[in-house]
């Protein structure tokens, strides 16, 4: 029972995610513009660019909550990309004007549900929230299989049940996936 909302979370998920066509929201695109101080943008030689000053200033000017993926300086501009599930916002920074442009992506609920299934943006919290929901499933699964051979009366239909599930697995595999 503990892992019930987990394994419920994952299922309804996998249908989600193998039928995007039918949950496929559309996407909300928003533009921000704004300008930095020059000094965080083009320090003194010898000193790099203020990033994470730069970083905060985005978050705190447009409510950006997403983890930090990509932060790219050349001699021009500034690139900065934050990512997070069903969330992308990308800014793009001019360093000889200080004026910047975000392109903020959400891309609703099923997106944000799929992201989490996936694992995709989502920091390594959640990565053990994935590894520890996988070993209460494989613990469930086990334990399952393990009573089977505790019900005597229903051993063999048990072990048969298995085998066909397995073997109808891996003949659909071979006859219409590999």
């Amino acid at each position: 029972m503990v892992s019930f909302s987990i394994l419920l979370f994952f299922a309804v998920t996998g249908i989600t995610l193998n039928h995007q066509g039918w949950f496929n929201g559309e996407p909300k695109a928003s533009r921000f513009t704004g300008s930095l101080n020059l000094a965080l943008l083009n320090p003194p030689p010898g000193r790099e660019v203020a990033k994470p000053e730069i970083v905060e200033a985005l978050r705190s000017a447009h409510g950006i909550k997403a983890s930090l993926k990509d932060f790219r300086v050349d001699d021009t501009e500034i690139s900065v990309t934050f990512k997070g599930p069903g969330y992308a916002a990308d800014a793009l920074i001019d360093r000889r004007k200080g004026t910047y442009d975000v392109t903020e992506s959400r891309l609703g609920l099923v997106a944000v549900i799929n992201d989490l299934h996936k694992g995709r943006d989502t920091g390594d919290v959640w990565a053990d929230v994935i590894d520890i929901s996988a070993g209460l499933m494989v613990l469930v699964s086990l334990t399952g299989l393990i009573l089977i051979f505790f019900l005597h009366k229903r051993l063999k239909t048990g072990l048969i049940a298995v085998a066909i599930g397995t073997a109808v697995c891996i003949a659909i595999y071979k006859l219409w996936v590999s």
